[in-house]
């Protein structure tokens, strides 16, 4: 456990006083996302700015500092019989928790128990002027102020340095069950919504070469019901191929040449025809494609679905990788960008290239 905030402030006020920027990581997992990093920014570590702050399982909170990996927060939530409901990706064993609210990554169980910007309570912040700052709180229905900590989701590092995050927990399913049957891509969409709009206790909905996958999680009468009325066999290994999608380590991901692009649509939009393999997660609502295109037309797909894309690896990262946003909210991410980093040291970039 390891406290590093005055080491941090401190090259922040240095790097503003010097013009120099600044490029910050974590545990370095995550680093093949966004915009390729500018020449010349210096590194801010957070990767030994670790720990549990506070815990209190009755209450099912948790604060803990930004460099924290991943498989820390699991283990004690465990002992606890606890864990992250929106099941944060694991690419390594170094996958922090402040890079996992900075890239705005959920797991399968997205649709229903709400993404890493859902879960977030509060959060610490180091500002462009060195300044350490405190947003929301320690309590589920904290409404004081403005939402800067859930404005961290998705800002990649360009807004301000994540020291500390407060999140919900919540308890683990007693139960869980993997079916599994083949379909077709263009009949998967409707099935996967159709089962989702019961009242049942589903948590996962995934297709990927040929084959449905449904998970069911929860109070174990509801799980075996549900698994005998609905059609598919049970799949034995059901948690090591919910694991390997949520760290993206099945084997549709494992072509790192090709570009992969991620589609956020809606759910019930069909699936273009594109020269390529597709894996289609959170019921239709995310879908990843590998294969080449601009991004210009993957745009106009994305649109067409009610969404937007991005190119998440591969590919000329020197270029954009984010659907351009209209002019209005570009004015406003500037204003945003401006307030907290004025001078623009964080992640130059990363994000935009006029960000």
């Amino acid at each position: 456990m390891a406290d590093q905030i005055q080491q941090l402030q401190e090259q922040v006020r240095q790097a503003r006083q010097n013009g120099n920027k600044l490029n910050i990581v974590g545990g370095g997992s995550k680093a093949f996302m966004g915009r390729e990093p500018g020449a010349g920014a210096d590194t801010l570590s957070l990767a030994g700015h670790t720990g549990i702050v506070e815990y209190h399982p009755v209450e099912l909170v948790l604060t803990v500092r930004a460099g924290t990996p991943l498989k820390d927060i699991e283990e004690a939530l465990a002992a606890e019989g606890q864990c992250l409901h929106f099941e944060p990706p694991r690419f390594t064993e170094s996958s922090t928790i402040g890079g996992t609210l900075a890239c705005n990554l959920s797991g399968p169980a997205r649709p229903w128990t709400g993404s890493v910007r859902d879960q977030v309570l509060g959060i610490r912040l180091l500002n462009g002027k060195g300044e350490h700052l405190r947003f929301g709180g320690q309590v589920m229905k904290n409404v004081a102020g403005y939402d800067v900590s859930r404005l961290q989701a998705g800002a990649m590092g360009t807004l301000g340095v994540i020291t500390e995050i407060s999140l919900k927990v919540m308890p683990k399913p007693a139960a869980s069950v993997t079916l599994v049957q083949d379909m077709a891509m263009h009949e998967v969409i409707d099935y996967m919504n159709r089962r989702a709009g019961e009242p049942k206790p589903i948590t996962g909905a995934c297709w990927v070469d040929g084959k449905v996958y449904l998970r069911l999680s929860g109070a174990r009468s509801a799980v075996e019901a549900t698994a005998d009325k609905w059609s598919g066999d049970v799949f034995d290994d059901g948690d090591r191929f919910w694991q390997q999608i949520r760290d993206m380590q099945h084997g549709f991901f494992s072509d790192a040449e090709t570009p992969l692009w991620r589609f956020s649509v809606g759910s019930t939009s069909p699936t273009e025809d594109l020269p390529g393999p597709w894996l289609v997660d959170w019921v239709g609502g995310q879908r990843w494609y590998r294969g080449d295109a601009p991004l210009a037309d993957m745009e106009k797909l994305a649109r067409s679905a009610g969404g937007q894309v991005s190119l998440f690896r591969g590919g000329d990262r020197r270029g954009e990788v984010m659907q351009s946003p209209p002019e209005a909210l570009k004015a406003t991410q500037r204003r945003v960008k401006n307030s907290f980093d004025p001078d623009g040291l964080f992640n130059p970039g990363r994000l935009y290239s006029w960000l």
